[in-house]
């Protein structure tokens, strides 16, 4: 009987803190039954992971996709969840390779900028803590925080900090070309943390309609970063499209205080999203 779904993680093959062997074993350690990898545009993760997978779990092999909607101006960043797709799937691979340079320079310059205010953060340094993982802001986060500049994660994504005067757009995947593409690959797009309003700009309804006309399968409605009220607009509004339900940590380790499982997806949803996916399968350990 599978009980304990999480199906979004982050290992050091981005932005978190343990490897993604370390990810699986923690995954069950917690009592896990499904985790899914779901690093920050890249599938780096996934081979470490199969290879570690203990006994008794299963891993869904996916990814978060760095997207943007233009429908204003600035555009507004979102994020995509897409689970089980084709890494070799041409079109995407190369968008997903595109991302990553991308979040590579943007980091590079914010160094800059902060080096030319007299801050001395290095990004030498920076890019040898990621260990050849796709480099973000939390990276740079943590130079602040080995520096003594400021005290926690929360903090240097703060306005004083990463969150506004030290922050730079990068070119990210036009949402409705990510969708597309996701399901081209054979894989199953879910809308991450759509309506956390805590993180900033959040995208109108009729978008998310938009998007599930064309292949969106589902909102990520339990999250740490949704109020109450918000998971419950999110489920409603899934209700309304026809959309599925998924919940989960958005685990990163260190960098962020939420635990493996604190939210899970019913196994239904789940199902769902196996039952859609023709790119890979999910892998079950023994």
């Amino acid at each position: 009987m599978i009980a304990r779904i999480d199906l979004h993680t982050h290992s050091t093959a981005s932005d978190g803190t343990l490897s993604p062997a370390e990810l699986v074993h923690a995954a069950a350690d917690e009592g896990l039954d499904v985790v899914a990898i779901t690093d920050h545009d890249t599938t780096a993760g996934w081979q470490p992971a199969l290879r570690a997978l203990p006994r008794g779990l299963r891993l869904v092999r996916g990814a978060e996709l760095s997207c943007r909607w233009s429908g204003e101006q600035p555009p507004v960043p979102l994020h995509l969840l897409a689970y089980l797709f084709d890494p070799d799937f041409p079109e995407l691979a190369a968008e997903l390779a595109r991302v990553r340079i991308a979040r590579a320079e943007r980091g590079e310059r914010i160094v800059a900028l902060l080096r030319a205010d007299g801050i001395d953060v290095s990004w030498t340094e920076i890019l040898a803590a990621a260990g050849g993982g796709t480099v973000g802001r939390p990276h740079i986060a943590h130079a602040l925080i080995q520096a003594g500049l400021v005290a926690t994660t929360t903090e240097a994504f703060g306005p004083d900090w990463l969150g506004e005067r030290y922050r730079l757009p990068k070119d990210d995947i036009d949402v409705f070309r990510a969708v597309r593409l996701v399901r081209a690959a054979g894989g199953v797009p879910v809308f991450a943390h759509p309506r956390a309003t805590r993180r900033g700009r959040i995208v109108p309804d009729e978008l998310i309609a938009e998007l599930a006309a064309v292949g969106l399968a589902g909102l990520e409605a339990d999250h740490e970063d949704h109020s109450p009220a918000e998971r419950a607009h999110v489920r409603g509004l899934a209700t309304e499209l026809g959309l599925l339900v998924t919940g989960s940590s958005d685990f990163h380790g260190t960098h962020k205080t939420v635990r493996l499982g604190a939210f899970t997806t019913e196994p239904e949803a789940y199902e769902r999203i196996v039952a859609a996916s023709s790119g890979v399968t999910e892998v079950a350990s023994g």
